[in-house]
């Protein structure tokens, strides 16, 4: 561990500041131009001790997303400084910043996995995840969005938004979070605000409600305009403290820019009209108090209106500033504890039905040494105590916690007790995994299970029984995959362990025995993805393993419908089991294998039959009828199942099984593969050659923008294809370009590439 990150824990554990811990001690001077300066004292380290359990509405549990290299680490770097938790600023590019304490993370410059900090802004605590911005590990982000109330979503002001961004977007979408944009990087030469406005309206579908106007461009950045109160917030390079600690803030007089007022004045009245439009309440204040001068209403009105457009994402306030050269990350703190949600604002009947009892849930996992398994809870309701047993329901069993933490990247804080709105972090539960529900008891379980069940019978329109198990984390299925071997046998086991330790980490990552020949199969997200897992095991668990050749994880769907009849007729010992099984495929509509019953069939099946017919049909859609691989976009309809009596359902779902493989064989195959959505930004002297190579890789282009004085290639790739790009991209363009990747869909492979492939896979070439 870095001497200084050291020094920092050891100042924030004993709380040597006692006297200035917990409050947000600032000083002050006024001069004649009304110019406040705002900076923290420089001894003012502050331990997260300070408040452990805060009023769950000063509590603010958010994440840090973008497309990778827009600043995500920096901006908390910041965020962590300027609330007094650290006493030196990280940087990426040296390798000492807080959330990213791997070594794969600092020797890249990238956020690999997701890192929980909490600290405390002007009386609210808040509860932070850093995540990757990489698409190898969009799990991070899914998992973290998953229990976050909130989300910071950070802009390269250069580029607006980009391949990734909209991936992350999408993901806080699914799971309703309420948003709010930072421009960062705005003192690059090529930062347009305007542009990556419209690039938010356009490409999120969102609405952009602009909060601040930049005060300079590129090098002449120093600081923006609060459009809600008129204020201009100005950091200055030549102060005594250049660390970004002290600003300055005055009002808008006459004497300032004539340009500057006139855009502050236009994106002012931009900005009422924007909210009225949106929020009935604020356009009803609006008409009542101030219809003769809406620049009358009050900056506390306006702010309450933005917030309710936040809350219910009708709107995103966009906030600007640099991260890196310390501008702007004070009013964005500012603008989490103003605009996003605190744990009782969101609505959840778990919360309902458990009432005071606890219920967390677990997403994240983590291993260590002395320690052993770390998991990371989100509490909803109750509270957590240390040296307690908890229930889980998922997997029915009791766990004793030892002790209980308060995260801080990789150096943790114990305290006895947390409440609800907190993640905590827990040291004892060995069986718990990512997507767990923890409750205090069974009897808390029951109880609230009656409550949900009441509650279902009494509510209109709710057909089905409510759930008292809270919804997990969704895992993307694995795009690549390569044989792993241990150096000697002797490290068989202990390969097996690590891989069992980094998959209970990582569900991304999924492992398998190939059953002909025995080989271990590493499956994951992508080339960078298993690079690093290949490269901890080396280093965490110290095995020298050998990888075999990447392969692309294929899928296969059916061109053609198909009636099928089988029968199947075994004497097991002195018994007799005789099924036969008549039954249809046909193509479905989407990507998704549906199954269906007769009416007739439907009535007259007991449920341990159709569950043996569901297992049979289900098993055999892992088995393709080329190659093998996992079957997707199938429809099938069972017409008939007759079977002696006495047959076992064992035979059935062999029987039924048996009869699909036939059917899917008679359909014809067709081989899909997984197709990358591609960005590439280049210069246009470079743009020739890079379409030349997308060529040559069975790339098709879909639009080509301009973006400042570079070209914006937009494009679609088969991920076979994409091997190694990252190295001929620098190759071709001399270093002078970027590309991001995102997973498409699967598409089906033209006759020419199938039958290269099938031949391929069967060593005929």
């Amino acid at each position: 561990m870095p001497v200084r990150t050291f020094q920092t824990f050891t100042r924030m554990v004993w709380g040597r500041s006692l006297l200035a811990a917990g409050h947000l001690s600032c000083r002050c001077r006024l001069s004649c131009r009304t110019k406040i300066h705002y900076g923290f004292l420089p001894d003012d380290i502050k331990s997260v001790r300070a408040v452990v359990n805060p009023d769950i509405s000063k509590i603010r549990n958010i994440g840090i997303m973008a497309h990778i290299d827009a600043g995500k680490t920096t901006t908390t770097e910041r965020m962590l400084y300027y609330s007094g938790y650290t006493r030196v600023l990280g940087d990426v590019d040296d390798g000492d910043t807080v959330t990213d304490f791997m070594a794969q993370e600092r020797e890249r410059g990238i956020t690999i996995q997701s890192a929980a900090v909490t600290f405390d802004w002007k009386n609210h605590r808040i509860n932070l995840i850093d995540t990757p911005g990489h698409v190898d590990f969009t799990l991070e982000v899914e998992r973290a969005l998953r229990v976050l109330d909130g989300a910071v979503a950070v802009l390269d002001a250069s580029a607006g938004v980009e391949a990734q961004t909209l991936t992350v977007w999408r993901q806080a979408e699914k799971h309703h979070v309420p948003c709010v944009c930072f421009l960062n990087k705005m003192d690059k030469p090529a930062a347009d605000l305007n542009f990556s406005i419209e690039s938010i309206r356009q490409k999120l579908k969102a609405s952009p409600v602009l909060m601040q106007i930049p005060i300079g461009s590129g090098k002449n950045f120093t600081g923006v305009v609060d459009l809600l109160t008129n204020q201009k917030l100005i950091w200055k390079p030549s102060s005594a403290e250049g660390d970004g600690r002290v600003f300055e803030s005055e009002a808008l007089d006459q004497s300032d820019d004539p340009e500057l007022l006139q855009a502050v004045g236009e994106a002012r009245t931009a900005l009422i009209e924007q909210v009225a439009d949106l929020d009935d309440k604020f356009a009803e204040l609006l008409l009542t108090s101030f219809s003769d001068n809406f620049d009358a209403v009050p900056s506390i009105k306006l702010q309450e209106a933005v917030r309710r457009l936040t809350l219910t994402r009708k709107g995103v306030p966009v906030l600007c500033g640099s991260s890196l050269r310390n501008k702007g990350v004070q009013p964005l703190l500012d603008a989490i504890t103003a605009y996003l949600p605190a744990p009782n604002e969101r609505h959840n009947d778990l919360v309902r039905w458990y009432k005071d009892d606890l219920c967390a849930l677990a997403f994240k996992v983590l291993h260590d040494k002395q320690r052993g398994p770390l998991v990371f809870l989100r509490i909803y309701s109750g509270s957590l105590k240390s040296q307690t047993a908890i229930h889980n329901l998922n997997r029915n069993s009791i766990e004793r916690m030892s002790r209980l933490l308060v995260p801080f990247a990789d150096q943790h804080v114990e305290i006895p007790s947390m409440t609800a709105g907190n993640i905590a972090l827990t040291v004892g539960l060995k069986q718990t995994v990512t997507g767990d529900t923890i409750v205090s008891s069974k009897a808390s379980a029951a109880a609230a299970a009656r409550r949900a069940h009441s509650d279902s019978q009494t509510e209109k329109g709710r057909g089905e029984h409510a759930n008292i198990i809270l919804s997990g984390v969704e895992v993307p299925d694995p795009v690549f995959f390569c044989t792993i071997e241990p150096p000697t046998m002797a490290k068989q086991a202990a390969l097996e362990n690590a891989l069992t330790c980094l998959q209970r980490e990582d569900p991304s990552l999924k492992v398998r025995v190939d059953p002909d020949s025995g080989q271990t199969i590493l499956c994951g997200m992508g080339e960078l993805h298993i690079e690093i897992i290949h490269d901890r095991i080396r280093r965490e668990y110290g095995i020298e393993t050998h990888l075999g050749p990447l392969q692309v994880a294929y899928r296969e769907t059916i061109l053609h419908e198909v009636l099928t009849t089988d029968t199947l007729d075994r004497t097991v010992g002195e018994k007799r089991h005789v099924v036969m099984v008549q039954l249809t495929v046909r193509p479905a509509d989407d990507s998704s294998c549906e199954l269906a019953f007769t009416d007739e069939l439907q009535t007259q099946l007991s449920t341990e039959i159709k569950e043996a017919v569901q297992n049979g049909v289900h098993s055999s859609y892992f088995q393709g009828p080329l190659l093998g691989y996992p079957v997707q976009g199938v429809s099938t309809l069972i017409h008939s199942v007759t079977m002696e009596p006495g047959t076992s359902p064992v035979m059935v779902s062999a029987c039924v099984s048996r009869c699909m493989l036939k059917a899917l064989r008679l359909a014809g195959g067709q081989v899909l593969e997984p197709v990358m959505s591609l960005e590439v930004t280049v210069s246009e002297e470079h743009l020739s050659s890079v379409l030349g190579d997308l060529a040559q890789r069975r790339g098709t282009v879909r639009d080509i923008q301009s973006r400042h004085d570079n070209k914006v290639l937009l494009a679609t790739v088969p991920l076979a294809e994409m091997m190694g790009y990252s190295t001929m991209l620098r190759t071709l363009t001399s270093g002078n370009a970027t590309f991001s990747l995102e997973l498409d869909i699967y598409e089906a492979m033209n006759s020419q590439d199938q039958n290269s492939l099938l031949k391929k896979m069967s060593g005929l070439l």
